[in-house]
């Protein structure tokens, strides 16, 4: 980290910055946290064995502690190993074992909750959807039961209507169902009525300490009307939980209770059942878990709220309003907020402090601490460079360009980087100083992989102090934006069995690598009985094409195609021929796409390309019909004139690690490409609007560009290492756009040598030519 002068007469003080997403670094070895929050590093008087904070949700001395019934004890029979023996009757024929699709379901694993939130039809709209936006979405399923559903259902949500009203029979309903669709799917069952805010997180933590084996019904105990029996049931006001053994165990009841008991409150009618029947009273504690809850007050602002009971709560009853709800969600959501940023900080503690027992002391906790450390070249070449950039200009642009204007994206980081800067200058410092910016003198980016982008700033501020003195000084400040946002996308299911189609445009320059590719189709497909198709393209230019009858230029071609038909007697090549000047990518795709359906996955290849197993399959499972799209990165081999010059190069195979060093994987090359034809079909439909029959605007665009600016979908680009294409220098057509030539150039200059050995040719001229 680099640090700047100290201004003078500063006093350091400890803070807690508030939540942003940098991290500002300054000299004293200041450090900010991870999870865009700052802390201060320091000497601390707290030992490492200190717990990780008082807000506990759980009661016990010792939260590390397993329940009594994960130690073995009674009443554990689901947690025993059971070793089940194989034997295999002789006289019985043998039987294909048909497998599940996961692995959850052949091993019975089953979801840990499920939630359902009791409604009517007269707040389905209002207080059921405010529970839908707030803590839905946290639950693995959460459903809506009514008796009556109401005209206009809300949009993403799973109601179920029961055809009656009454709060009984709704109950009755309710379990009855739970049990039947989902009884063998779920641990757990959790339910509350509409007017009751949950805490979904601290839910989810509860089951996940409960042993799922054991009958529970737990929730906030109430004593039945007249209070004279020990039994207590749940207040469905706060919510309560039931196990699926419970759940099972009541089912056949349910019919006795619902016609011998009488009652007007569902809670009561469903605690006096189970009581009953099961000998089961409602609990608040059970295994060293607490059911903590906390009843609203009229009125109540829940912005003023402090009170340790209300903090801790799992549920909050009764919210009269949908905006109460939101209310809640909001406190609770800054609750949750300050406590992972008190552990984050306590985290940073002890690993501030363990740091003295390693072999590097204090100095090998680097900054900030719990990221990270910077990347470590290897060589010269893995250096990551800083790009230097103004308030109005960026000197590393994507055209080459020395000096570009800071536009879009980068001028809006920019803007929050020198904005975050000054900020917590100001919060650190004042009322001692406070700071303005003046301008920026100096500033340095570049983005680590192992941690993320990574600012250096020279700043000219203007200091004032509490007395009304004013002084310009420059300061060198150290930022750090974290790469700590983990998104899981998920992705639709495919598989390894779809056929691929592969689709070879072929021009008369390129029909001499032709004999080679086909070599590797025949071996890596045709010999493996994969599930590939081929088609290839011939473009003819004008003139060619006049002479097709007298001189076909592809008429090798042809030729090598009909052995391989006539050796494997079930294969079929087709070809289409096609004529034209500029060979645009988009116009031969635009007829390839009429001539198969609309499910075909296609595989767009070159003529350098070495179709194999590997990529195949990698193709299959990355291109997703209606979701994404896939162009590989492939690796492409040195020139071997000037790697090896006179030695000879090794034997090694493609997909060696030896093959993979002398070359580069080509980023300038989009040749290549999996999707699937009616995704095509998509993208050239919202891009018809724009091109108008204007062949000028098709000969300028490639396939990825269409699928970046039309499609919507995701846009896969990966470097693939089963791709590898031996050196060749390619015929750039200047007919295409300044774009794809200029991308055409670089690929052939790029991809000649590296440096080393281009370095290494023109010291052995110099040589040759003193001598």
């Amino acid at each position: 980290m680099t640090h700047f002068e100290e201004v003078a007469d500063v006093e350091e003080k400890r803070s807690t910055w508030p939540a942003l997403p940098l991290i500002l670094g300054l000299s004293l070895g200041c450090s900010l946290s991870l999870l865009m929050v700052s802390w201060t590093q320091g000497d601390t008087d707290d030992s490492c064995g200190d717990e990780l904070g008082n807000g506990g949700l759980f009661l016990g001395s010792n939260r590390g502690d397993p329940p009594e019934d994960q130690r073995g004890g009674p009443g554990n029979d689901d947690f025993q190993p059971r070793i089940v023996p194989y034997h295999k009757d002789p006289n019985k024929p043998h039987k294909k074992v048909l497998r599940t699709r996961y692995i959850h379901t052949e091993l019975g694993i089953r979801e840990r909750l499920l939630v359902g939130v009791l409604t009517s039809r007269a707040t389905l709209n209002t207080l059921a959807v405010a529970v839908n936006r707030t803590v839905a979405h946290h639950f693995h399923r959460t459903f809506f039961f009514t008796g009556l559903r109401s005209p206009k259902v809300p949009h993403g949500m799973a109601v179920v209507a029961h055809g009656d009203d009454r709060p009984v029979w709704l109950m009755y309903e309710t379990v009855r169902h739970l049990h039947q669709h989902y009884g063998l799917d779920y641990d757990w069952f959790f339910l509350a009525q509409d007017d009751t805010y949950m805490q979904a997180e601290r839910l989810a933590e509860l089951v996940g300490h409960l042993s799922a084996g054991q009958d529970l019904y737990m929730g906030r105990a109430e004593e039945f009307i007249g209070g004279e029996e020990r039994a207590r049931y749940c207040h469905g006001g706060y919510g309560y939980l039931l196990s699926r053994s419970l759940l099972a165990r009541l089912q056949p009841h349910l019919d006795t209770c619902r016609n011998d008991i009488l009652s007007v409150r569902p809670d009561e009618w469903l605690g006096r059942c189970i009581i009953d029947y099961l000998g089961l009273s409602c609990v608040e504690v059970h295994q060293e878990m607490t059911y903590r809850y906390f009843e609203l007050g009229k009125n109540a602002d829940p912005e003023r709220e402090d009170r340790a009971q209300f903090k801790n709560a799992f549920t909050v009853h009764p919210v009269s309003e949908p905006s109460l709800m939101y209310r809640l969600h909001k406190r609770f959501s800054q609750i949750e907020l300050d406590w992972t940023y008190l552990q984050i900080q306590q985290l940073q503690v002890q690993i501030n402090n363990l740091s003295e027992l390693t072999p590097e002391g204090k100095a090998g906790a680097t900054w900030p601490i719990g990221v990270n450390p910077p990347f470590r070249p290897k060589t010269r070449f893995e250096v990551i460079n800083w790009e230097y950039f103004t308030e109005e200009h960026i000197y590393s642009c994507p055209d080459s360009s020395p000096k570009c204007e800071l536009r879009g994206a980068d001028r809006a980081d920019v803007s929050a980087v020198l904005e975050t800067a000054v900020e917590r200058l100001n919060e650190r410092y004042q009322p001692q100083l406070r700071f303005r910016k003046r301008h920026l003198l100096n500033g340095y980016r570049r983005f680590d992989p192992t941690r993320g982008m990574e600012y250096v700033l020279d700043l000219a501020l203007e200091a004032f102090t509490q007395k009304g003195h004013n002084q310009v000084i420059a300061k060198r400040v150290s930022l750090l934006r974290p790469l700590s946002t983990i998104e899981i996308i998920p992705m639709p299911y495919v598989t390894e069995a779809t056929r691929v189609q592969v689709i070879l445009p072929v021009t008369a320059n390129e029909q001499d690598y032709v004999s080679n590719f086909l070599d590797m189709y025949v071996m890596n497909t045709l010999d493996t009985h994969d599930n590939v198709l081929l088609t290839f393209l011939f473009v003819y230019d004008p003139f060619d094409a006049q002479r097709i009858s007298q001189a076909d230029v592809f008429a090798g071609i042809k030729a090598m195609i009909g052995e391989v038909e006539k050796r494997y007697g079930d294969v079929k090549i087709p070809w289409i021929s096609v004529k034209t000047e500029v060979p645009s990518q988009v116009k031969l795709m635009d007829i390839i796409s009429k001539k198969h359906p609309v499910d075909t996955l296609f595989f767009l290849a070159s003529v350098w390309t070495e179709v194999n197993a590997d990529f195949l399959n990698r193709c299959r499972m990355n291109a997703i019909s209606n979701w994404q799209v896939f162009f590989p990165i492939h690796f492409q081999e040195f020139s071997p004139a000037i790697v090896y010059r006179d030695q000879q190069p090794s034997a090694a195979s493609s997909f060696t690690a030896e093959a993979l060093r002398d070359g580069r994987f080509d980023r300038h090359v989009f040749e290549e490409a999996c999707f699937y034809n009616a995704d095509y079909m998509a993208a050239r439909t919202k891009m018809a609007a724009d091109i108008l029959d204007n062949d000028e605007l098709l000969e300028s665009m490639d396939v990825y560009e269409i699928f970046v600016r039309y499609s919507g979908l995701h846009v896969f680009r990966a470097v693939e290492p089963a791709l590898v294409q031996k050196y060749v220098r390619r015929a750039c057509n200047p007919r295409f756009s300044d774009d794809i030539y200029h991308r055409c150039v670089l690929s052939n200059l790029e991809g000649l040598a590296s440096r080393s050995h281009l370095a290494m040719a023109l010291f052995e001229q110099e040589q040759a030519n003193s001598t």
